[in-house]
């Protein structure tokens, strides 16, 4: 597609009018019909300025679009993974997991994900089945898994939740407060230290980091994106080589360092 047509895609799929768009920008709403009609282009800096509005890349307006991918919000079906993961955890007799699993449906029912239709519970869903596929039948783990939101999202305490302390303590370890512009950093910091100092915490949280960078780009912000990849790169690094020398989760280790590597390398090239 042009650019013109570029920018009445966005704008459209923004709901916002010619009008908004140049109130927006500070031109006038001739100018932008103008350039969706592809009588003028933009000037560059008011292509930045497009593009910081539709908070997209600058490539994704000025680049002819000749074929529109399909996307999906979810690869699986929330409930056929709950079958799953009930089904793994009566046949390897993880009663815990059996428990949190009830538990955490029900906290997270009426929950989305970001900027979606999909139920909230789809993502501790997948990180269950993501340690089970990696081989880890592990009932403390597995458990942490289904619950490691519930806390941070959903108001439960600690004190509530259907576990073990071993369990509990690993949720604990897998909430953070709350953050903003001036105490992010040394939120995060402190955060990541002590899940450096656990191999389960910092194998969920590896695990848990997989499926935001897979899932969450539809949902975040540029500057978010942005941050994520520079969290990620700050402090994942440590965690990974932590899960690494612990044995048991050695060949898990390389397959997330390899997720989230890839994972990263993509967002990189097309932001």
């Amino acid at each position: 597609m042009s650019i013109g047509k570029n920018i009445k895609m966005l704008r459209e799929e923004r709901k916002m009018t010619q009008e908004n768009v140049a109130d927006k920008i500070g031109v006038s709403f001739q100018a932008v019909s103008s350039w969706e009609r592809d009588e003028y282009k933009p000037d560059i800096d008011k292509l930045i300025s497009l593009a910081e509005l539709f908070d997209v890349s600058v490539s994704a307006l000025v680049e002819e679009k000749t074929t529109v991918f399909e996307t999906h919000d979810s690869i699986y079906n929330w409930e056929h993974m709950k079958t799953f993961v009930k089904t793994a955890a009566r046949y390897e007799g993880l009663s815990q997991t059996l428990k949190a699993l009830d538990f955490a449906v029900e906290a997270h029912k009426g929950q989305t994900r970001k900027k979606s239709e999909v139920p909230y519970i789809y993502h501790p869903l997948t990180l269950a089945c993501h340690a089970l596929a990696l081989n880890i039948v592990d009932d403390d783990i597995i458990s942490a898994c289904l619950l490691h939101d519930v806390v941070e999202d959903c108001g439960k305490t600690v004190e509530e939740l259907p576990v073990g302390e071993e369990v509990r303590e690993l949720v604990r370890l897998l909430t953070h407060g709350k953050t903003n512009p001036d105490n992010r950093k040394e939120v995060m910091d402190a955060y990541f230290e002590a899940l450096s100092q656990n191999p389960k915490a910092a194998l969920i949280k590896c695990i848990d980091r997989c499926d935001n960078l897979t899932s969450m780009a539809r949902a975040l912000s540029r500057e978010k994106i942005y941050r994520m990849i520079r969290e990620t790169e700050e402090y994942f690094p440590r965690l990974l080589k932590l899960v690494k020398s612990t044995l048991e989760y050695s060949n898990a280790a390389w397959l997330l360092q390899y997720q989230i590597r890839s994972m990263l390398e993509i967002y990189k090239r097309l932001m």
